[in-house]
């Protein structure tokens, strides 16, 4: 049966050899962690503090880094077995089989597609913050997505995906040359905020630092925290867009186990400082429906030039994350045209062999996202396909040990505590995805069910494997 029927793994080496291998650990590292500590930290804490669990929204982000990090273990070892373009899509292809693959793949779209308009969207709320404490103000048309405090377009989210995209057009050197400035001037400006910030922390703010469960609004206690999971998931998501951009490695089987786990490790330090300065600054309710809650607590605590300063950078921090998720997302769509499984031309390489064909699709429905749909809406959203990626590919560790230095590469980093710890990333993935709330459930059961449709209907009659 086709569906079940496994990829070659060499047919993908193949096909991906004309990729230029330019991308080197620092690259890597300066993606992942533009990536990650991006739009979640500078957004995220905030909402989820005073929507779902107050002070203990940290707890959220360290169940979610636990979860994410049992995964990463398992992405890192698959990406030195197979280093091809794709990530998920690829790797669940060669091991479970096309249709198996094609779900996953699937689930990554999903993600990269809302993904770049989520960060669109938490760049102009933070740039938007920034021309306020100028003076400064957009038309509400202009300033929020359709049907959304009566804006109709978000013209600042539409012109910082262009620019994003037109970088990545130009390279993935440049893109990681671009990423490596920026993530610099973007971790220095997160320590700023740490430092400055922990000066005008209040301790009574923690008090009660689990705030009591609300059963009406579900506010409060460990069901508040478990939410504040579900939604902050997305911040972990960078290290799946490192995969993404394997078959363009300088060095595989080094520099991605490097990347993958040293941005996450980063990640996890970062994101536990900056939720806990900012829920200490200023009580957590405050932050409700604030999307720039960092230079928000800044300006307020009197710190208006450090806010403005911190905005402009967070905003640099997060066209880095824009341009690792348009990398990722233009090479899967590249995948899937490769394979027959979309239109070949998603396929094709340009004179500069880069996926152009793949970043225009990409740069227009990520445009069109970003500009009329609401940002929380969006972090749900970018989750559920998340998840579901992450459990496809713990499971694959069982079907990869059973064949790595046989018809597959020997891997060059293996990933500890087998078979425990795949195990506990799928349970911990599928867990998370409970979580969700139901509109999340039901859009992404709506995705699926169009995305079978495009299999049988195009996908399984157009694929190499098909053919072959």
């Amino acid at each position: 049966m086709q569906f079940t029927r496994n990829v070659n793994f060499n047919d993908y080496s193949r096909k991906d050899e004309k990729l230029a291998k330019v991308l080197k650990t620092r690259d890597f590292l300066a993606l992942g962690v533009g990536t990650i500590i991006s739009t979640s930290i500078f957004t995220l804490p905030g909402v989820v503090a005073a929507s779902y669990a107050g002070p203990a929204v940290v707890f959220s982000f360290l169940i979610a880094a636990v979860i994410a990090g049992m995964v990463a273990f398992a992405y890192a070892e698959m990406s030195t077995v197979m280093p091809v373009a794709g990530s998920a899509y690829s790797w669940i292809s060669v091991l479970f089989g096309e249709g198996f693959g094609w779900i996953a793949g699937w689930a990554l779209l999903a993600e990269y597609f809302i993904a770049v308009a989520f960060v669109g969207s938490g760049f102009s709320a933070t740039f938007q913050q920034l021309m306020g404490t100028l003076g400064l103000k957009l038309p509400a048309a202009l300033a929020s997505p359709f049907g959304t405090n009566g804006g109709v377009v978000d013209l600042t989210s539409f012109l910082v995906i262009i620019i994003s995209a037109l970088i990545v057009w130009r390279g993935a050197s440049d893109a990681g040359r671009v990423s490596q400035v920026l993530v610099v001037l973007k971790v220095l400006a997160i320590v700023a905020f740490v430092i400055v910030g922990a000066l005008v922390i209040k301790p009574h703010n923690y008090v009660p630092f689990v705030p009591a469960h609300n059963p009406k609004t579900g506010f409060g206690g460990l069901a508040g925290i478990l939410s504040g999971v579900s939604t902050i998931f997305l911040a972990y998501i960078g290290f799946d867009s490192i995969a993404a951009n394997a078959a363009e490695a300088a060095d595989a089987r080094k520099t991605m186990p490097r990347g993958i786990l040293g941005s996450l490790l980063i990640a996890v330090v970062l994101f536990s400082a900056v939720t806990l300065v900012l829920v200490g600054m200023h009580p957590y309710s405050d932050y409700a429906n604030n999307a720039a809650p960092v230079s928000w607590a800044l300006s307020k605590a009197g710190f208006v030039l450090l806010s403005q300063v911190v905005s402009v950078v967070a905003d640099a921090g997060m066209f880095v994350a824009l341009l690792g998720m348009e990398l990722a997302g233009s090479r899967l769509l590249y995948s899937f045209g490769r394979d027959g499984m979309l239109p070949k031309a998603l396929g094709k390489l340009d004179n500069k062999h880069l996926p152009s064909n793949g970043l225009l699709v990409l740069t227009i429905v990520a445009v069109v996202i970003g500009a009329f749909f609401p940002f929380v809406f969006l972090a749900k959203l970018i989750s559920a396909g998340t998840l579901v990626a992450f459990a496809f590919v713990s499971l694959g560790m069982f079907a990869l040990r059973r064949r790595e230095g046989k018809d597959l590469p020997e891997a060059s980093y293996k990933m500890p505590f087998y078979p425990v710890l795949p195990a506990l990333g799928f349970l911990g993935s599928l867990w998370v995805f409970y979580l969700l709330d139901t509109p999340a459930k039901l859009y992404t059961a709506v995705w699926f069910v169009l995305g079978l449709v495009i299999y049988f209907v195009y996908g399984s009659r157009h694929s190499k494997l098909h053919h072959d």
